[in-house]
């Protein structure tokens, strides 16, 4: 309360201090006002003097100035007058200086402008005086006044800041002894007893459960000091038990960060006996079953093999069967308790008949060796057993109890979870391997036109096989065809795509189409793919290069959809890419296709590849380019077969397992020479048939083959004829001589025959089906300047080239 009386004083001083100090200075800014005023009047009674006397008009100026700014200015003084007394003076002196400025200032110097001797008449002149000096009156008391208000003002104000320094004083004081007097209460009733309970929970944080609080206080301190030592007697019976919760927690949560890191059985059963040796066991080992290891569904039986994948243990010498080996079980685990658990749990191994039953040949060893404790927890996903995990507790250590079953099935659960992920994923990148290999080529064809090498290596990441095929396929004149393509995506799915792709590339080559023309009937392909409909784009899309290599013309006509072009490596050593139009991915559809034209001289290799021997996530494609380039450029001169050559840059760019399917396919280009080929012009006239009979047999004399004429010439006969009766010149006919004897027809017509079966009184529609009787293979191409007819017969066994 004296606090209160104090500070309400000093309230009421400050703000009577503050109204006063402002009508000290609403006062102070009257008076300045009114000497304002009184000056406006003395300088237009002065500039009004200068100019009746001297009658110069520079005096005017000021003169009007001072009487036109008086009108403001005095009711401005008018304005801030508060009191009765002072605005009624500030009225009559701007009643008076107005009635001097008009009644007598003006009609003056209006009379000194014309001249009139009046103005500075003695009369006049007093009358001014005695209208001025009346004016001064009237200032000087109104200065008088307020200088009066300004000096009460004053003391008023010294007076309350009297009376607030003694309030503050007291207040001040006041304060200080309270707080004194509180601070002690406190300090003696809350601050000591508080510092005793932080003392004492400083010592059972450092484990002195002993410590306990002397009770010394009331109320909430001594419930406090109550609670102190309650808890202070619960945390020494609890601490153990925290600890070992702390334990196995700690247990379980590096089991589910550090197992199952990898889609390895073996590895993820590691890391398994890692974490459990020695926080949880002396020993741990794995055992699986030996068809899981395979990726296969385990079997049901109880007692099927299995095999020891990992173990550890805190010595060497364990007498415990090592990794590898196989294992016959020899206990059975028992059924699910109502509580879940199924694992095997032998306390004490001395006392336990059914273990040494189980085990006769190995309990005494074991026994021998310290093992006093075992923990056999199942790998159950599922509902599928796959393996056990074993945890053994030995010499000196504390035996299991029952409360370390279930961290043991928790452990076996976790790894559990990860081995089933491993095997499934072992399983099906075993069946897309398996998949891949029976659609890929097992043996490419032999052929006169190249001489090929290749590598495929599929990836090892877990996104599984991808779709990377290559193929060499033989077509008709000794030419063939080499193929290297990818499919999107990776797995079961891409292999089988890549299969239909393949397919569909051999089939569209056994009609001899150009590049350009075979891939847009295979991007027509893709796009119809069941599921394609429901893709974005480029989901269910390939990419592909099909190269054409002609040995009799030297010359490769090749077409890219979405696919790297390839390297040419010149017999000199000289590494060139091909230059040409890349056209979209397979399954985009609506984009042409261009096949690109280039001569290859004799015994230069094409390099083919998938986009995965140059491109990776660590790797950019014009820098994998780069890598190949130099890589073909060093081993291609310097190995001794093109098989070294390809497994020698292989390994140059791939130091580490592939990201993606690899595959490289090297084709070392022949040629035949003249001597091989012989090409004739036939006029469109059956007369000149049996000219070609003629010829034919006598290129097969000089050839040496003259077992293979009567056949030859009558397939020649045949086709002549035939091109002759049906088709449009040009008519040409070409022998071509290799490992086989080729006959083909060019004619200039683009309609192509069709081999029938001959009615019995048809005049025609033999021809084709003796052609194909007498030869080995034939069939039709198509080029822009016609079609050509050409069979293939096997070299007589007497007659081969030397």
């Amino acid at each position: 309360m004296l606090i209160g009386v104090a500070f309400g004083v000093l309230f009421w001083s400050v703000t009577d201090m503050r109204e006063a100090n402002l009508a000290e200075r609403h006062s102070v800014a009257a008076e300045s006002q009114a000497r304002l005023v009184d000056n406006l009047i003395l300088d237009v009674e002065t500039y009004q003097r200068g100019f009746v006397i001297t009658r110069q008009a520079q005096f005017l100026q000021p003169w009007k100035v001072a009487q036109g700014h008086f009108p403001a200015q005095a009711q401005e003084l008018v304005r801030i007058s508060i009191s009765p007394a002072q605005r009624k003076l500030a009225q009559q002196i701007a009643r008076g200086g107005e009635s001097y400025i008009h009644d007598y200032s003006i009609p003056v110097v209006t009379m000194a402008q014309r001249g009139d001797p009046q103005a500075s008449s003695v009369a006049v002149t007093l009358e001014g005086k005695r209208r001025i000096d009346a004016l001064r009156g009237l200032f000087d008391r109104y200065t008088t006044a307020e200088d009066s208000t300004i000096a009460a003002r004053e003391a008023t104000t010294d007076s309350d800041a009297r009376h607030a320094t003694i309030a503050a004083a007291v207040g001040i004081g006041a304060s200080v002894l309270l707080i004194a007097a509180y601070s002690g209460y406190v300090t003696r009733v809350i601050v000591w007893p508080v510092r005793r309970a932080a003392h004492l929970a400083s010592r059972l944080a450092e484990g002195d459960l002993t410590a306990r609080m002397p009770r010394t206080g009331a109320r909430e301190i001594g419930q406090l000091e109550t609670a102190f030592n309650t808890m202070a007697g619960s945390l020494e019976s609890t601490l153990v038990e925290a600890q070992e919760a702390h334990r196995r927690l700690r247990l379980l949560y590096d089991a589910g960060t550090a197992v199952g890191t990898t889609l390895d059985m073996a590895q993820t059963a590691q890391e398994l006996v890692g974490v459990s040796v020695p926080r949880f066991a002396d020993f741990a080992t794995v055992d699986l079953a030996v068809s899981v290891l395979r990726g296969e569904e385990p079997a049901p039986a109880d007692n099927a093999p299995l095999q020891r994948v990992a173990g550890a243990g805190i010595r060497d010498d364990v007498p415990l069967a090592p990794v590898g080996a196989r294992i016959q079980p020899a206990l059975s685990l028992p059924r699910a308790h109502p509580s879940g658990s199924t694992a095997l749990f032998v306390r004490d191994l001395h006392a336990s008949t059914t273990w040494h039953a189980g085990i006769p040949e190995d309990a005494g060893r074991l026994l021998d060796y310290g093992m006093n404790s075992v923990i056999i927890a199942p790998l159950i996903e599922q509902g599928v057993l796959m393996g056990t995990v074993t945890f053994w507790r030995c010499c000196e250590g504390k035996p299991f109890e029952g409360g370390d079953v279930a961290d043991a099935e928790e452990l076996a659960a976790k790894a559990a979870v990860a081995i089933d992920n491993a095997r499934r994923y072992t399983r099906e990148r075993e069946t897309a391997l398996t998949l891949q290999r029976s659609l890929l080529p097992q043996q490419l064809p032999e052929q006169p036109a190249v001489e090929i090498a290749y590598r495929y290596l599929p990836t090892g990441t877990r996104a599984g096989v991808g779709g990377d095929w290559l193929d060499v396929i033989p077509l008709s004149g000794t030419r063939v065809a080499l193929v290297v393509g990818d499919v999107v995506g990776h797995g079961v799915h891409a292999s089988a795509t890549m299969g239909r792709l393949r397919t569909a590339v051999r089939t569209l080559a056994d009609v001899d189409l150009a590049p350009d023309e075979l891939l847009t009937h295979l991007d027509d392909l893709v796009m119809h793919l069941p599921g394609a409909g429901e893709a974005t784009t480029g989901e269910l899309g390939a990419t592909c290069l099909y190269a054409i290599y002609d040995p009799v013309s030297r010359r490769c006509a090749l077409a890219s959809a979405g696919h790297p072009q390839p390297f040419v490596l010149a017999p000199d050593g000289g590494v060139t890419a091909v230059t040409g139009h890349v056209g979209p991915p397979l399954g985009v559809g609506g984009l042409p296709f261009e096949t690109t034209e280039l001569e290859v001289a004799p015994s230069s290799t094409i390099a083919l590849y998938s986009d995965g021997l140059v491109r990776s996530r660590q790797l950019d494609l014009d820098h994998g380019l780069d890598r190949l380039r130099r890589a073909l450029a060093s081993t291609m001169n310097s190995a001794d077969s093109l098989d070294a050559a390809c497994g020698a840059v292989m390994g140059s760019l791939l130091t580490s397992p592939p990201s993606d399917d690899v595959a490289l396919l090297l084709a070392r280009t022949r040629a035949l020479s003249s001597d091989q080929v012989v090409t004739w012009d036939i006029p469109a006239d059956p007369e000149h048939v049996a000219r070609a009979r003629t010829l034919t047999t006598e290129q097969l004399d000089a050839w040496q083959l003259e077992e293979s004429s009567f056949v030859t010439e009558l397939v020649v006969s045949e086709l002549v004829t035939n091109a002759i009766r049906y088709g449009t010149p040009p008519i040409q006919l070409r022998l071509i001589r290799d490992t086989s004897l080729i006959c083909e027809v060019s004619d200039g017509s683009n309609t192509a025959p069709h081999m029938r079966r001959a009615r019995i009184f048809d005049e025609g529609g033999r021809g084709l089906l003796l052609v194909a009787q007498l030869s080995r293979r034939w069939g039709t191409r198509h080029s822009t300047a016609g079609k050509t007819i050409w069979c293939e017969q096997a070299l007589p066994t007497t007659g081969r080239w030397q």
